[in-house]
């Protein structure tokens, strides 16, 4: 059994790190966190693929040992089954949910980096509105969206969109597109998803 500190970590990086902890070794994980939301986060992750979690505070924060399922049967959810056909990505603000506008965009950013380390991505992103602020250089989200890109997400940012922000010479990561193509890529996706 391995053992990995994830201590002074914020989310999803405990989630990630034990995901990939699991994946590679075949007898569980011992996972050091610290308490509140990184432990919850990784005690209800293990829960959801049917693992065993034992739960030990250590000094002021907890090891989680976790066991049950091993190898690729860890990494695969069973509570998914995807359906038919593409599925669209819609992202129309560069934050996340109301509220705050920088926890928003620490949402949006944590999001776009976990979408690399889940078992299924969407066929497609795009982005409207101050979506495009998301693929334009020096956003934080360049890193993650360009590895999506890599892994065969396409990528996709209203041309007016940026021109409105005066970014369209600083798109970083994807294509320029329309609104026709926009309406007809949604409306030909067997899902969309607006973020």
């Amino acid at each position: 059994m391995i053992t990995i500190d994830c201590r002074g970590q914020a989310c999803p990086a405990p989630v990630i790190a034990t995901k990939r902890a699991l994946e590679a070794s075949p007898s569980g994980v011992r996972v050091l966190l610290d308490d509140g939301a990184p432990r919850e986060n990784v005690t209800r992750f293990a829960h959801t693929r049917g693992l065993t979690v034992t739960e030990t505070p250590d000094g002021t924060g907890w090891s989680l040992q976790i066991t049950g399922k091993t190898g690729l049967t860890v990494a695969t959810t069973t509570a998914h089954i995807s359906a038919a056909g593409e599925r669209v990505l819609l992202i129309t603000s560069d934050r996340l949910g109301e509220g705050a506008d920088e926890l928003g965009r620490l949402l949006m950013r944590n999001f776009l980096h976990t979408l690399l380390e889940t078992a299924e991505r969407p066929d497609r992103i795009l982005f409207l509105n101050s979506g495009v602020l998301l693929t334009v250089q020096g956003a934080e989200t360049i890193e993650a969206l360009s590895a999506l890109e890599s892994l065969g997400v396409e990528l996709f940012s209203c041309g007016v969109c940026l021109d409105f922000f005066k970014k369209k010479d600083q798109l970083a990561v994807g294509k320029t597109t329309n609104m026709f193509s926009t309406a007809e890529q949604l409306l030909a996706a067997a899902s969309v998803i607006r973020l």
